[in-house]
């Protein structure tokens, strides 16, 4: 039997979404302890899995050449959400199964066969090293107004990596009733970005990941660090205005202006297509912001979970 242990993610946002510029995508984001992921796989003479990794285990089956495989998802991230549940579960399956049959097998290298990382590199990056990540994104010139097959594409590379401070926390407000776009009709969704995305927000957001992001997180400074984000958030939020009903994805931007106004709170942000909206906070202020983050879900009239994460500076453990 093989244990696979992994986290959560945000996705801060991308580097640039215009066909305009060289680099298409670019994924910037962290690494998170919880909500995480604990998955066991035994080899079996056919497949018995959990309905959630069902496909993932039938593809990592196939991959790994093996007979099947008994996979059972003791915990699980919360799906469509914005916390990277179909990348995490499904590596994790994959890297499980593998373990299970003591197979040396490239999570990143089969992740593309696994229908993961064909966008942003960040779900496999923190997969394998956790941290804070940046991806190095696709040349633009291989974009295609159809999604490529499963496969027909490989990782980014990442470009930067860093450990976040121990002491800094994510507070994680998690609406019910809602998902995020995920699928076909993400893969729309996102073509029709790309095609109609404004060239300057990219040259915008090269001169915050470079003058305020990289330098914030290398010095560990968590106000700078917050503001930056924010930055990030918005500014992607602009392309995807039109898709999603605003710069953040309803009922996101009420959470996010409530919680910006809480002084514990150094940067808010809405993860990929949300709706999960995140806080950062010093784990001295942390209780102020949870506080703030439940009263922000009273204020809408939802019933939402609020989570507190610290970052998970390492990659997937085995057990």
């Amino acid at each position: 039997m093989a244990t696979v242990r992994t986290g959560a993610r945000l996705h801060i946002g991308f580097q640039n979404l215009s066909l305009a510029h060289e680099r298409l995508y670019g994924g910037v984001g962290v690494a998170l302890e919880e909500p995480r992921v604990v998955l066991e796989a035994h080899p079996a003479d056919t497949i018995d899995t959990d309905p959630v990794v069902q496909t993932a285990t039938e593809r990592a089956v196939s991959l790994l050449g093996v007979s099947g495989a008994r996979v059972r998802l003791r915990r699980a991230l919360p799906r469509h959400v914005g916390l990277g549940s179909g990348t995490q579960h499904a590596l994790a399956t994959f890297a499980a199964i593998a373990r299970a049959y003591d197979i040396d097998a490239s999570v990143r290298e089969h992740a593309p066969a696994l229908g993961r990382g064909g966008r942003s590199g960040v779900g496999v990056g923190t997969f394998e090293t956790g941290g804070f990540v940046v991806d190095a994104g696709h040349p633009t010139e291989l974009f295609t107004t159809a999604p490529p097959e499963p496969g027909e594409w490989t990782v980014p590379s990442i470009l930067a990596r860093h450990s976040l401070p121990a002491d800094w926390r994510f507070v994680l407000v998690i609406p019910t009733g809602i998902t995020g776009e995920h699928g076909e009709r993400e893969d729309r969704q996102m073509r029709s970005v790309v095609e109609r995305a404004d060239p300057t927000i990219g040259e915008e957001l090269a001169v915050v990941l470079t003058h305020q992001l990289l330098p914030a997180v290398a010095d560990g400074n968590i106000e700078q660090f917050g503001h930056a984000i924010e930055a990030v958030g918005r500014l992607n939020g602009a392309w995807y205005a039109d898709e999603q009903g605003g710069v953040y994805r309803p009922p996101a931007g009420d959470l996010i202006e409530r919680l910006r106004d809480e002084s514990a709170v150094a940067g808010v942000g809405q993860s990929s297509w949300g709706p999960v909206v995140y806080g950062l906070a010093d784990v001295d202020q942390i209780d102020a912001a949870r506080t703030a983050a439940t009263d922000a879900l009273a204020a809408i009239d939802n019933d939402g979970e609020v989570l507190v994460s610290e970052p998970r500076n390492h990659g997937v453990r085995y057990d």
